[in-house]
């Protein structure tokens, strides 16, 4: 097994709180994920997943999904290839929901949008750990 070191970004959330971005590449993009130590599993914007997904989409049984911000319905989706450092996850199965006002909230603030929040399905299967002093995640491969 492979330890692998990756950039993390705090955002301070006018002096209310802080998180963490990574920089993922989806869809051969790169994107900023909220790392989100809380949520259950991994989720995606749904509109990033119907632009490059729109054939291969079906409304979930499990209707809602709710954040912070929002109450919405789900989409499943496949994605082929999700890179997170040099972490490469193929066929990741995931749910994707509109995170725009996610996206718009992060931007007023001065942050940049977000497509997706990284999730307990990940960062327990790679054996995630934070360091916050260095501001660096590290996974197992």
């Amino acid at each position: 097994m492979k330890s692998i070191s990756i950039p993390l970004k705090l955002i301070n959330l006018q002096d209310d709180g802080f998180h963490l971005l990574v920089e993922i590449v989806v869809f051969n993009e790169k994107h900023f994920a909220v790392l989100d130590t809380g949520a259950s599993r991994s989720v995606f914007d749904k509109g990033l997943i119907e632009k490059h997904l729109s054939e291969t989409l079906h409304v979930s049984d499990e209707i809602n999904a709710a954040t912070l911000f929002t109450t919405t319905t789900t989409i499943q989706a496949t994605i082929p290839s999700l890179k997170i450092g040099s972490l490469k996850i193929k066929d990741y199965e995931t749910v994707a929901f509109d995170l725009q006002s996610v996206s718009e909230t992060y931007q007023q603030f001065g942050h940049p949008p977000i497509a997706s929040i990284i999730g307990g399905d990940i960062l327990i299967k790679y054996k995630a750990v934070i360091n916050y002093d260095k501001l660096r995640l590290k996974l197992v491969k």
